[in-house]
């Protein structure tokens, strides 16, 4: 018996973390402050709409400032070959009480916590970067480890780590056991596209993929990347691949907004009626301009999910649920025989 359609959200939350590699923070910085606006605001309509999101936090992100951050650094540092995508390089030029919102969120991570329905996830403590030349496994394991203590300590009323999000989208085949080995149960891969793999960060902004990948936001190019629930083999990590990037709102191309919609909706139906996953992310700072836009456009999705779970049984899941939900199905399989 086909099982009902699943909705995912999932957010990559990072501020200037995320960013410091590719923008310099008066460039970034309407977004940055706005994404103070945007979580309570998404926060909101999630709850008008009872959905259940994942939030990928990058663990630096929890500190209080500078003096508290310096100590949570882990022994061994990533010694990336391009040094300027190190987070932990990063601070030492920052001005990071200066531009406290731009870093240090405690507030908004607790508040999205304390929501109903919120599964706090990792995005690692710095915004590691698992597929650039330099850094190694070991060097993955500490950092992960630094924003497991960090989640542990901050948010003592808030379940356990299990998914991660991986920073840029990065990952590493390789640091799926060092996953597992530290209690995560489940991460979101890519889409199944030649311009959607994961690669290093030169590689991915390739004119060529980032033409591609605008087009297949308006035009179906490279399919609906709905998809069933994984089958769960023991000791492996459950992927749980995006379906979608939710790309923000672009004054030049509001006219092709109808088009935007309607790739995703149409997406969301084909997953409600075929019992499918449909899995859609963006980061909070896409948000922090043209607010009143965007927040309009996710209502929109929202409204048409709430329509396929009134015609279809669509569900909205964090990806902590669904990996449940696919693990409680391996052990009905075993106690049947």
């Amino acid at each position: 018996m086909m099982g009902s359609g699943k909705l995912i959200l999932s957010l990559d939350f990072e501020l200037y973390w995320g960013l410091h590699d590719v923008f310099s923070i008066e460039q970034y910085e309407g977004n940055l402050t706005g994404t103070w606006e945007a979580i309570p605001a998404m926060l909101e309509l999630f709850q008008d709409y009872e959905i259940h999101a994942t939030w990928g936090i990058v663990g630096m992100l929890l500190a209080s400032g500078r003096e508290e951050l310096y100590t949570l650094f882990p022994e061994h540092l990533p010694s990336y070959e391009t040094p300027h995508y190190s987070a932990y390089e990063h601070c030492q030029e920052a001005k990071l009480d200066e531009q406290h919102g731009c870093y240090f969120a405690p507030d908004l991570v607790e508040a999205i916590a304390e929501t109903p329905h919120q599964e706090v996830a990792t995005h690692t403590f710095s915004h590691y970067y698992c597929l650039e030349e330099g850094q190694t496994e070991d060097n993955f394991r500490q950092d992960l480890l630094a924003s497991k203590a960090l989640h542990a300590r901050k948010l003592q009323g808030c379940a356990p780590l299990t998914t991660i999000l991986f920073p840029r989208n990065q990952t590493n085949e390789k640091y799926l056991n060092v996953c597992r080995e530290l209690g995560l149960t489940s991460y979101r891969g890519n889409e199944e596209s030649s311009i959607y793999e994961p690669s290093s960060f030169s590689d991915y902004r390739s004119v060529r993929s980032r033409v591609l990948r605008l087009i297949d936001a308006y035009v179906n190019i490279t399919g609906s990347h709905t998809y069933p629930l994984p089958q769960y083999r023991h000791n492996e990590l459950i992927n749980l691949p995006s379906s979608r990037f939710l790309r923000p709102y672009v004054s030049n191309l509001k006219l092709l907004e109808g088009m935007r919609l309607k790739r995703i909706t149409k997406a969301m139906t084909k997953a409600a009626k075929e019992g499918e996953v449909y899995h859609l992310w963006w980061h909070p700072h896409n948000f922090g301009r043209h607010l009143e836009e965007n927040l309009a456009f996710l209502e929109k999705i929202l409204q048409h999910y709430r329509k396929l779970q009134q015609l279809y049984g669509m569900e909205s899941m964090s990806m902590q649920e669904a990996a449940s939900e696919i693990e409680a199905r391996v052990e009905q399989v075993r106690e049947a025989y």
